[in-house]
């Protein structure tokens, strides 16, 4: 990660133990371009502080790809 950690982000120990959780199985259709664990963060961080989607912080994907 290149940017300043918030206090809700995933550290490196708890995303090892849940990236087995977000790896996609299927092979099918596009892969994704965006770092799951950014998209993982980013809900943390808006469940953490009870914010507006579009109130989403600019280093986090943007809230219509984590909405989805």
């Amino acid at each position: 990660m290149n940017k300043k950690a918030y206090p809700t982000d995933l550290t490196d120990a708890e995303w090892q133990i849940s990236a087995p959780l977000h790896e996609r199985k299927s092979k099918v259709g596009a892969p994704t371009e965006l770092d799951i664990r950014e998209v993982v963060n980013a809900i943390f961080y808006l469940v953490d502080n009870a914010i507006k989607w579009r109130a989403m912080p600019h280093d986090f994907p943007d809230w219509q790809a984590v909405y989805y």
